[in-house]
């Protein structure tokens, strides 16, 4: 019985895990761009963005946390009036660092 708690929650887990960061309305108009398409844009700051790696026991896909980061940068991004992000690390234990800029 544990067994099959242990499997059903996993298995909420895995598939509520793409809707807990939502893309704000400002976010949707903001994009991923490598650091040479904002070489001529102006910088509005940084945004350091973390999510979960692990769920409990359960390593989350690489893919899945890199979607939820860059969408996090996306959203304060928005907030501050940027168009443009582009990732300025790696990403570390769940966290990563973007550059946002208005081009």
């Amino acid at each position: 019985m544990k067994i099959i708690n242990a499997l059903t929650l996993a298995g909420l887990l895995t598939a509520c895990s793409s809707a807990w960061v939502q893309l704000s309305p400002a976010g949707e108009q903001v994009s991923l761009a490598t650091a040479a398409e904002v070489r001529n844009c102006t910088r509005l700051g940084t945004a350091n963005v973390s999510g979960a790696d692990n769920i409990g026991f359960v390593q989350r896909g690489a893919n899945r946390l890199q979607e939820e980061l860059v969408t996090l940068a996306r959203n304060e991004a928005g907030a501050l009036g940027g168009n443009r992000v582009t990732p300025e690390s790696a990403i570390e234990d769940g966290r990563q660092t973007f550059g946002i800029f208005r081009c």
